[in-house]
């Protein structure tokens, strides 16, 4: 198997400025993508850095004001001689409140859904060496690869089209699942991240040529608390294509897992040719972010299934954030994947 990285990916580091607002430490730490790497590399797997794919397939998914917010933001927020090392929101656009407006802090507000995404100096060149890994992943699945494993940060499935949140600035999944139905495939996402993969929701909602489905704990009690919910089910030409499986707190494998195959009948009822995994690994029993309870056997099983389905596969990684078992649960899920490609 092949894995996509790229060094750039490592100049978002807000976890080196401070804690956040509400005092605790920023759980996207650098360390993260790093122990992930190191997994891969004890695993013997093939490790290339994604080259420069320029901004075509990112503009396919994103909003060009919200790109050129991304891009030169930092920048601006600069020029404020009381500027500090890192821009956040002070107020932000709701429900009528949502004019935009042409100063940086309301386009802040405007385009920073939370203060879990802070912009800081490196923040616009990771995201698109993050975005330039998934649509590496994406290419060589369509050059023949069985699959590809983008090793993505900053993740991506909270980003809407014109919206950051949740860690999450550009949507790898969707930019790689954009790039496949782009040249001529019919992909399916299937996001086993704990959290609703809201960004990728929104991008293809009244899109009936990409199937989204999403194994997640229920939105009531965790973020993105706003989206993910049974009855959002498509809209328009997207009426039926999307499809989203709660948990209710303190689940563990079982339940997990025949979320997961219930989502796979459904991607295989569309008749994708392929598929896109959103990857995370915060529904480890102990992630801070959430209440699930999965363990390695949960993830190994996981990885059993989805190579089963025995499509070509681009695993693009989401979140994750009790560090010291990502490397277990990534090297769990990758013998099941792996193993059932090979038939064992």
């Amino acid at each position: 198997m092949i894995t996509i990285i790229n060094p750039v990916q490592a100049m978002h580091d807000p976890d080196a400025l401070g804690p956040m607002p509400n005092g605790r430490g920023y759980l996207d730490v650098t360390k993260r993508a790093e122990t992930l790497l190191a997994t891969i590399n004890q695993l013997g797997h093939s490790v290339v850095s994604a080259p420069d794919h320029g901004m075509a397939p990112i503009a396919a998914v994103h909003d060009a004001g919200y790109l050129e917010f991304l891009r030169t933001a930092f920048d601006r927020f600069s020029e404020n001689p009381d500027a500090g090392p890192m821009l956040r929101a002070w107020a932000f656009a709701v429900r009528q409140m949502d004019r935009k407006p042409g100063e940086l802090m309301g386009q802040a507000g405007y385009y920073l859904s939370g203060a879990s995404s802070p912009i800081v100096a490196g923040t616009w060149a990771a995201s698109v060496a993050s975005a330039h890994v998934a649509v590496e992943s994406a290419a060589r699945v369509l050059a023949g690869a069985a699959e590809a494993y983008a090793l993505c940060r900053p993740s991506g499935h909270h980003a809407y089209a014109d919206l950051a949140g949740g860690f999450c600035y550009l949507n790898n999944a969707a930019i790689a699942a954009r790039y496949l139905a782009d040249a001529g495939r019919k992909p399916a996402i299937l996001d086993i991240d704990v959290h609703h993969g809201n960004g990728t929701q929104g991008i293809f909602y009244r899109d009936g040529g990409v199937f989204f489905c999403s194994v997640h704990e229920d939105p009531s009690h965790n973020y993105p608390w706003y989206a993910g919910y049974a009855d959002e089910t498509g809209d328009g030409a997207g009426a039926g294509a999307n499809l989203n499986l709660p948990l209710p707190p303190g689940s563990g494998n079982a339940a997990w897992l025949a979320a997961i195959e219930q989502g796979l009948g459904a991607i295989d009822r569309f008749g994708a040719d392929s598929l896109v995994i959103s990857l995370g690994f915060d529904a480890q029993a102990g992630d801070p972010t959430a209440s699930l309870r999965v363990d390695a056997d949960g993830f190994r099983a996981a990885g059993r299934a989805i190579g089963r389905a025995g499509r070509p596969t681009v695993l693009v990684q989401e979140g994750g954030y009790l560090v010291a078992h990502l490397g277990m649960h990534l090297a769990a899920f990758l013998n099941g994947f792996l193993g059932a490609r090979a038939g064992r």
